[in-house]
């Protein structure tokens, strides 16, 4: 629910906000136009299998394939995939307060889960981020 919940309240965030080049979203240097993601995280071997959460809800954008070759269109692609990556760093933070009410080792399980469950799709975020920005 909590990830859900995130989701849905990240779709109704302008897109505007993610026009601005923003500190969390710069593609810095060190990532090399998403080589880097291939290089250290092998992206490319594991990126077909990550669920494209952009159309579960009515206002979603889906960013498992590029439609065209618009500029508009891959503006607006690229825009989503800062909406993606905000999404999944906002789902791992409230992880730690399942310690609240279960047992510990439940609440490892959930940082675990939400770090499993998030990491891979910030970093697909982030790859093919820096992909568009040296296409585009």
């Amino acid at each position: 629910m909590v990830h859900l919940g995130i989701s849905y309240l990240c779709v109704k965030i302008p897109i505007a906000f993610f026009e601005k080049d923003r500190w969390l979203f710069r593609i810095r240097n060190w990532e090399y136009r998403g080589k880097a993601y291939n290089r250290f995280f092998k992206v490319k071997k594991w990126k077909n299998i990550i669920p494209d959460g952009g159309g579960l809800f009515k206002k979603g954008f889906a960013k498992k394939n590029l439609q065209n070759s618009d500029p508009h269109y891959l503006k607006t692609f690229l825009y989503e995939t800062k909406r993606a990556e905000l999404t999944h760093w906002l789902t791992i933070i409230p992880a730690p307060i399942f310690f609240l009410w279960n047992i510990w080792w439940a609440g490892i399980i959930m940082i675990v889960y939400a770090l499993i469950a998030n990491v891979p799709c910030i970093l697909l975020q982030r790859y093919n981020r820096a992909r568009l920005t040296s296409l585009i």
